[in-house]
């Protein structure tokens, strides 16, 4: 027979609790109800209220800060997406200006050469320059037309302002151009005040000389130097260049007279080069 230790006594006990708390709440129930606002019971109500509100604030602030701190994170998403946008549209809008300043630049020259061309009532071809010379003893310049353009050796090459050089080799599709400020290039010229003759030679520094020029003739600072055309190099009545200095007097036979180049290897980006000599000789003096 198995043994029960469980006290029997405590049923009753139990049971007498239970109708106790029933009671107790039947008659609080009651209170309540009959109350007014200001009773004991709605008192603790409010008291236990006051005492969690805080408790309910900070879920209610936790949440809030979730949504804030996500919609945030959206927003930053967007922002950045946004000015990667503009950044690129920038850079785009960069580089077309870019494409339409060297466009405009290219049109003026070439609208200079034409212009020259008009002037001179020249026959001839316009040319880009491909490539350059790096040694200073040899100024020279690529363009790119060449014998199927018609381009022969010897032919006068002039740049938006007048004359910088000739043709001394050729390909297909290519020309070198001794520039006049070669140390090696020479043309012959004329003062177009005075109607003196002299040879244009280049130097290493850059500068065109004008010698052999007599020695009583009067030279002045902006004189206009044009080709003679004497000896067949150059096409006649072009425009050199003009007088920028003169050290020394009329009468003095080490006189140094400076012309400045039309063009020079590093700055030439187009050019044209004459076919034909000018129709009337004369419309070199008018320059």
């Amino acid at each position: 027979m198995a043994l029960n230790f469980q006290n029997s006594d405590t049923t009753p006990l139990r049971r007498v609790l239970l109708v106790l708390l029933l009671v107790v709440s039947l008659v609080m129930v009651t209170v309540y109800a009959r109350e007014g606002a200001d009773g004991p019971l709605h008192a603790v109500q409010n008291a236990v209220a006051a005492a969690v509100a805080p408790l309910k604030f900070v879920g209610t602030s936790a949440a809030a800060g979730a949504d804030a701190a996500g919609e945030s994170l959206g927003n930053a998403t967007a922002d950045e997406s946004t000015l990667s946008g503009l950044r690129q549209r920038n850079a785009e809008l960069t580089e077309q200006l870019a494409q339409d300043e060297e466009l405009r630049q290219e049109n003026e020259r070439l609208r200079g050469l034409l212009d020259l061309k008009g002037t001179y009532d020249l026959d001839g071809v316009a040319a880009r320059v491909v490539g350059r010379s790096s040694n200073a003893y040899s100024q020279t310049v690529t363009i790119d037309v060449g014998e199927s353009d018609g381009v022969d050796t010897g032919l006068t090459v002039m740049g938006s302002t007048g004359v910088v050089g000739q043709v001394i080799a050729t390909t297909g599709s290519t020309a070198t151009v001794r520039l006049l400020t070669d140390p090696g290039s020479g043309a012959g010229a004329i003062i177009q005040s005075s109607r003196a003759e002299g040879v244009v030679r280049g130097s290493l520094d850059g500068l065109l000389y004008l010698e052999a020029v007599d020695a009583d003739v009067v030279v002045n600072v902006d004189d206009l130097v044009v080709t003679s055309g004497l000896g067949g190099s150059y096409t006649r009545g072009l425009l050199i260049g003009r007088v920028v200095k003169v050290e020394g007097s009329p009468g003095d036979a080490t006189r140094r007279i400076v012309v400045s180049p039309n063009g020079t290897a590093g700055a030439l980006e187009e050019v044209f080069v004459v076919k034909s000599p000018v129709a009337d000789d004369a419309q070199g003096g008018d320059q």
